[in-house]
Parts: C-alpha cells; structure tokens; sequence
C-alpha cells in the first residue's frame, strides 16, 4: 500500500495484526486457500455446534390420585430439567406427586450428547469472521489495483494517441509543403498575369481618353470656327455660367462637375417610393404573422389596419379579444367571453385539421386547391388580441398547443390566416405554449416602436416598426400607417394612411441630367416604371417576356440572371418586395407573388 506519510504509514500497521500482515504478504492462490480453509472451520464448527444436546437432563412425572403418570403437558412438551435445579427443587420442597420418568433414560436421567457445543459455536463464529476479515483485506488491495490499472490503461492508450498523430503529421507534412509551393508558384503567375491585364486596361483607358479629348477638340474647333481669339473667351465664358432648363434651381453646366450637386439613381428612386412607404402592410393579410410591442407602441391600430385590408380582399374576419366588446369591433365577427374564445379555437383547430384531411385525399393541386377555397367563400382569418393571457385563463393547454403548431405551419396554404396580437414574442406571451421557439422565431414578426413623452412620461407610438419576414432573420425598419382615428367600425372604408410625399422631380428633367451628366453623346434608355433599380427592372421584363402571371422564388432562382450574375433567396425576396411597393405584383405568400394584371396585358399587346 502507498502512504501518504510516515505518520499514516505507523498509524496503519498500528492497527493491523500480525496475522494479516503476514496474509498480506501471501501469494493470491494461497490467500485462496487461507480463506477455503477458514471458511471450512467455520462451517463445521457451526454443524458440530447444530447437533445433540448440551447438559445432562431429568425428565419426570406428576402421580395423578388416580395413581396415574401424566409425563407431558397440554403441548405433548415432556416435563424435564436441569440436575442442577432438580437438586433446588428438592430442596425447596419438592412434592411428593414428582417421580422420575422410569421410561427415559436411567431413572429419568439422559445424558448430554454434546457437552461441548459452545465450544463448536465459537469456532463457527471465529472461522466466519476470520474468512471475512481475510475477504476484506483482498478487497481493499484490490480496489487500489484496479486504481493503477486504469491510469496504465489510459496511460497507454495517450502513448498510441499521440503515436498516431505524430506519424499522422509526418506523412502529411511533405504534401502540405508541396501544396504551399504549388499555390505559391500559382499566384506568382497569377500575379504576372494580372499585371500584364492592368498594364493593358491603363493603355487601352488611355487611348479612350486621348481619343476623347481630340474628338473633343475637333468639335470645339467646329463650333468655333472662324472665331477670334477674344470671342473664343467670351463664348467659353457664357458656356460656364450659362443655366439650362434641364438642371434645378442655381446648378449650372461648370456646377455639374461637383459630385455633390447631382441627383443619384437611389435617391430618384427614394422620391418615387415616398407614396408607398407602407405598402410592406401588405405581407400581413394572407400570411401568419405576430404583431407585438409595448403598451403605446400602436399594435393594436396595425391590428385594426390589416383587418379591414383583410375584409376588402374577401376574408371573413373573426376577432378574439377578451379585454373589449362588440362596440369596438363593428362589422366583424368578435367573442370576448372565455368560454366563446376557447370554442372558437377548438372550431379553428377542428376546421383546419378538416381542411388538411380533404387536401390530402384529393387530386387537387394546391394552387387549385386554394382557388376553390376562395370560390366557394371560405376564406378565413382569425385575429388573437391579447394572446398573452390565453394561457392564464384557458385551462386546455393541449388544446393550445395544438393550435399554436397548426396555426403557426398549416394555415397559410388552407387560407386561415392568424394575426396574434401580445406583448411580445416569447412562448410565454404566446399563448403561454412551449416547445415552439423554432415556430415563433421564423414566422413573419412586425415589433411596433414606442416611447416615453418627456412631460406626460406616458408610452407613445413612435410611427415606425420593424419587421422580420418568414424565414428570414433580417429585421427591417418601416413606417406604420398613420391614422387620425382607431378603426373601430370595419364596415367603412380603410382610412387612407397619411403620407406627405416629396414633389418628385420631372421625368423628362431626370432624363435630361442623365444625358447631361452620364450618358453624353448617347440616347438615355426610357424605362416603364422609373422608380424600380435596374435589376428590378430586369426581373420585371424577364417575367412579362416568359409570360408569368405569378412568380416563385425557388422557380424563378436557378433561371433568372442578369449579366450572368444570380441571386440569392433573400436578394430575390428583396427584388419582389420592391415590384409589390411599386403597384407591379402582389404577395401571395412569403415566396410568391403574383404580376399585376395590367402588367402582362401590356406586354401581350405589345408582341
């Protein structure tokens, strides 16, 4: 054994005898043996110590006056005792009734058949405690053995581990080297050929200039010919200061050369778009989406907003709010009571699940499907004002849960859409359900903004929200739709949402400066719709030349490409977005959208 001191070493063999030091030092067969043999004392002493009897015993009689021997008592036990005590009872007084057995033994006496049973006894216990002890010494040298056991064990397997990659990183370091100077032999040519390319860009860039700048001689000495010197001046002169009807304000033809006096593509297409800031309002009438913020953040008035949006494109709307009435929600269906709330959803979950069932039993395609769904008037979306407290006071929560996934994945395509309206975007304020943070993480979220008034120190909307598509973890800022009045009466029209737009820069102007500024010498190229980016308007004209009424991103993805660059998903949801913000598409779904009728009419008519 290992010691962890002299003192611990002096108190162990202090308390450890002779014998079991010297069992200690036995080989594992003879410590076998020691064992056996103790055990075998100990079982025959306990056997010798099982049998016969140990004391001498008389056995004796009571004379009945019908002079009679009864011998044994009402338990057929006979009446015996010691020599000892008879010898006391005879003493005392013994009655003259008690005569010995003359059936047992001599006169009554049986003698003892083992006078020496305690003896046996002890044995028995000394052979089993001394097995014991012996098995608890090899237990104790055993458990420290196993101990070293295990360290050599991983000890050897580090040694082979480390083996392995040694020899693992010898073989691979000769082609590691050879790949480094490969790649360092490629970029140096890689390098040389890029600078013969550049060296050809520089002189071919600056026979263009020279070019240029003689052709542009050519044409000043055109127009001045036959000019003196002093006219020559005074007509640079009136060039530089002279203001054209093509340019704004005080720029003139000298001021264009200011990179900061010109109007950019981006912010030409920021004036056009000033009318439909809050046309991304759109993505919440079809699709499943969560509207939350703080108190004052204007959730609510969104809620409103999209509800009639939803009723003008022919959804039965059916509003679950339980801290309202009917007052506030005219020309809806609306429930407030927690009974009527809880039978809506189970009516929501028991029609979607319907639903699901006959799609899947038809032949029908899904775009078909969709269609009939619309034709025969079925069309539905149901709105969860302060879903925060559903799970307080709604005691079914298997029912919620079931909800919470169904709406939350299947009611897009069965044309059910859910509008939630909490606090925010937690499963706990979603219902209260759990399990579901993949769900609520990916569908389509819109936080509304608000602060805190300075003087009043009450939350205030700010007018502006973020908002996350489906799929997507972009957050992105937008404007809410502004509005004098909460709509409370959905059988009037959508109040319009107020904007003040910039006056937007003459079309024919913008494309003056073009010509002016970028496209001198050439014919500027008229576009249809001036607002969108080029790549938008690439995209547009590819879908009006193939014929599409509708578009998909995951279609239109691996065929679209402009100068043989293609786009992402996420880039392709941003080009369908902007058609939908400028009147061109409409979403369907968080991948669809579908082309304005005008647009492919126009384009039949022009082939």
């Amino acid at each position: 054994m290992n010691y962890l001191s002299e003192k611990h070493k002096t108190l162990s063999e202090s308390q450890q005898s002779g014998l079991m030091k010297w069992f200690g030092q036995l080989p594992m067969d003879k410590k076998a043996v020691a064992i056996g043999l103790s055990l075998t004392v100990g079982i025959g002493s306990a056997a010798m110590a099982w049998q016969g009897t140990s004391s001498d015993r008389i056995y004796f009689c009571v004379k009945t006056p019908k002079k009679t021997l009864v011998c044994q008592d009402k338990n057929n036990r006979p009446f015996r005792m010691t020599p000892y005590y008879w010898e006391q009872w005879k003493q005392e007084g013994m009655p003259r009734q008690v005569v010995r057995d003359p059936a047992m033994g001599v006169n009554g006496l049986v003698k003892a058949t083992n006078p020496y049973k305690a003896f046996w006894a002890f044995g028995g216990f000394l052979g089993f405690a001394l097995a014991g002890w012996m098995l608890r010494h090899c237990q104790d040298e055993e458990k420290q053995r196993a101990v070293f056991e295990d360290i050599a064990q991983k000890r050897d397997a580090a040694k082979a581990e480390m083996a392995a990659r040694s020899e693992l990183l010898e073989s691979c370091r000769d082609v590691a080297i050879a790949e480094v100077q490969l790649q360092a032999d490629l970029d140096l040519v890689a390098n040389d050929r890029t600078v013969d390319i550049q060296k050809a860009e520089i002189y071919a860039h600056t026979e263009i200039e020279v070019t240029q700048m003689e052709a542009t001689d050519a044409i000043f000495e055109a127009q001045t010919a036959g000019m003196t010197e002093e006219q020559k001046a005074e007509y640079i002169k009136q060039l530089r200061e002279m203001k054209t009807p093509y340019l704004q304000g005080s720029q003139t033809l000298a001021g264009t050369i200011d990179p900061n006096d010109k109007v950019t593509g981006s912010e030409a297409g920021a004036i056009a778009s000033q009318d439909n800031k809050t046309a991304w309002v759109q993505n919440l009438i079809k699709q499943t989406a969560l509207i939350w913020g703080n108190q004052g953040g204007g959730k609510s008035w969104l809620a409103r907003y999209v509800i009639q949006l939803k009723k003008q494109a022919g959804y039965r709307v059916i509003v679950l709010d339980p801290d309202s009435n009917r007052s506030e929600w005219r020309g809806v269906e609306s429930y407030h009571s927690w009974d009527d709330i809880e039978q809506q959803i189970r009516d929501y979950v028991e029609e979607l699940e319907s639903r699901l069932k006959t799609f899947n039993n038809s032949s029908l395609s899904e775009s078909q499907w969709r269609q009939k769904l619309w034709a025969e008037g079925k069309a539905l979306s149901l709105i969860c004002e302060e879903a925060t407290t559903y799970g307080d006071f709604i005691k079914d929560a298997e029912l919620l849960d079931k909800f919470g996934k169904l709406a939350l994945t299947k009611s897009r395509k069965q044309e059910m859409p859910l509008t939630v309206v909490a606090h925010n975007n937690t499963q706990t304020c979603l219902f209260g359900i759990k399990g579901l943070h993949n769900l609520v993480s990916k569908m389509l979220q819109v936080e509304c903004l608000a602060e805190v008034d300075s003087v009043t120190l009450q939350p205030l909307s700010t007018g502006k929200a973020k908002v996350k598509l489906d799929s997507s973890n972009e957050w992105l800022d937008v404007h809410l739709p502004t509005m004098s009045v909460k709509i409370s009466d959905f059988s009037s029209p959508t109040p319009a949402a107020e904007s003040h737009p910039i006056p937007p820069i003459d079309k024919a102007t913008l494309e003056r400066i073009y010509e002016l500024e970028i496209n001198i010498g050439g014919k500027a190229d008229s576009s249809p719709t001036p607002s969108l980016t080029p790549v938008a308007q690439s995209l547009l004209q590819y879908l009006q030349r193939t014929g599409r009424t509708s578009a998909v991103i995951q279609e239109i993805q691996p065929n679209f490409k402009v100068k043989g660059q293609r786009f992402s998903s996420e880039e392709l949801k941003r080009l369908f977005n902007e058609l939908v913000e400028n009147g061109l598409a409409v979403w369907l779904d968080a991948n669809t959208i579908e082309i304005a009728q005008n647009q492919t009419d126009g384009q039949n008519g022009q082939n």
